[in-house]
This record gives C-alpha cells, sequence and structure tokens, in this order.
C-alpha cells in the first residue's frame, strides 16, 4: 500500500503537537526539509503466517524492515531519475530524525488508528510495517479516509496486552490540549509495552548491536546482560494480531 500526506498537516498532526506542548523535546528531532512538501507512505504486509518478518537478529535488525529499506531506497532513485522529485527518505526511529509514520499514514488514507494504538488499514488491519519519504513537490494528498471498525468493537486487542498497557489512560486532553490522543482515547501506556519488548530482548537471549538497540531501551545494562544465542527476537504482537479487521 502506499499514499500521500500533507508535510504541513503532518508537522500539525497529533503526534507531532503532542510533543511540543509535552515539551519531550528528546523525541522531537524530525529534521524537515525546508522544501519538502509532500510525504509518501509505504506500507508493507506482515501476515500471521509470516511471522519471521519481524523477528530481530544479531544486528537488530529484521527481514521485513530490510525490505522495507529496499523498497524506499529503490523508488527514491525511480521518483528522482523518472520524475525529477527530490525525495528525503525518512529515518524510520523519530529519535533520530524520522517522522511519526502512524500520523503519516492516517493522513495519506491508508487507514486509521485503533484502540491498540496501531494503525488498522481496511484490506490488512494493523498487520503492516511502515516507511516514508519526504518529496519537494506538492502532490495531492490521498487522505485522509472516513474507514473506522473500532467504534464498535469489542476490543481484543486490549484484552490480549499481556501487560495491560491499554487498560488506563495515561494521556489526557487537559494535559495535551489535544482531542486526538495515543490509543485513541489516552489509553496507551509506552512504559508498560516496553516491559514486554525488555522481556521478549531476554528471553531471546540474543547479543544484538548496542547502538540499535539503545534506541528500543532506556539503559545499556538491559542490552549487556542479555546472552549468546543465534536465535532472533520474537516481538510480542499480540494486540496486534487480535485484531479481527484485514483477517
Amino acid at each position: 500500500m502506499a499514499g500521500i500526506a500533507s508535510v504541513e498537516l503532518l508537522k500539525r498532526s497529533p503526534s507531532h503537537e503532542a510533543l511540543k506542548r509535552l515539551r519531550l523535546d528528546d523525541f522531537d528531532k524530525v529534521n524537515w526539509p525546508p522544501k519538502a512538501r509532500s510525504a509518501l507512505i509505504i506500507a508493507l504486509s506482515h501476515p500471521p503466517e509470516k511471522p519471521e518478518l519481524d523477528w530481530s537478529d544479531a544486528s537488530g535488525n529484521t527481514p521485513g524492515n530490510r525490505r522495507l529499506t529496499s523498497i524506499n531506497r529503490e523508488l527514491s532513485v525511480w521518483t528522482e531519475q523518472r520524475l525529477g522529485i527530490v525525495t528525503h527518505p525518512m529515518f524510520y526511529w523519530v529519535q533520530e530524525g524520522g517522522i511519526y509514520l502512524k500520523d503519516a499514514a492516517v493522513l495519506a488514507g491508508l487507514g486509521c488508528i485503533g484502540k491498540n494504538n496501531i494503525l488498522i488499514t481496511p484490506a490488512l488491519g494493523p498487520r503492516v510495517r511502515l516507511r516514508a519519504m519526504l518529496l519537494e513537490d506538492e502532490l495531492t494528498p490521498t487522505g485522509p479516509t472516513s474507514f473506522d471498525p473500532c467504534d464498535c468493537c469489542e476490543e481484543p486487542c486490549r484484552k490480549a496486552c499481556p501487560q495491560d498497557a491499554l487498560d488506563r489512560a495515561v494521556f489526557s486532553s487537559v494535559e495535551t490540549g489535544l482531542s486526538a490522543l495515543p490509543g485513541r482515547d489516552g489509553r496507551y501506556s509506552r512504559s508498560s509495552c516496553s516491559i514486554q519488548m525488555d522481556k521478549d530482548f531476554n528471553d531471546a537471549a540474543i547479543t544484538v548491536d548496542e547502538g540499535y538497540m539503545s534506541e528500543l531501551f532506556q539503559s545499556s545494562a538491559e542490552i549487556e546482560r542479555a546472552p549468546q544465542s543465534e536465535e532472533g527476537i520474537k516481538w510480542c504482537r499480540r494486540c496486534e494480531l487480535a485484531c479481527p479487521v484485514g483477517l
């Protein structure tokens, strides 16, 4: 899947605005190219029958991420050579200057943010991975869309979380001044979700490149204590796989 979003609207999207209002400066490192006008968002299918696409190896990378990187690189070359449009492929991590991909995907019409705080697409549900590039051209946005399957849902995603990261509100409109909140109604705890990521990391018992993993964990001690193994890290996907959309 792919779609186009306006860079100006993306700068004012809920996640980027929340950073400014909560003053989380460590995460607000987006170096917006001054001539960028449009964002191209790419969504790659990660179906349940191919879980290995999400398994991190000793480099800290995943097969799915490598494929997305390749797609982005090839599309960047094609866009510049064939269309004459300057491109800026964006880094995945916001901490390293990337953009909030879920916000961009919503603005591009690929889907909506679900109660699991994940992008929900009509055809593939939440089982996609995202990447983006910015373009120095004013292209027509392809979204947003009115698609929203979560209003009358029984919330199997929230019930499936092993750390109850979606059980209580940790963000409020009063605190952020925003009506659109993480988890739709503020019920998303990043710290609780990180507990499960830490557990997945330690259960895998794999030594991973510290530069990559330091972006996932607050302390390098969590990296150093992991024993040696050739097995990959099988990150939790319970809230994602519990969603019935796209199955």
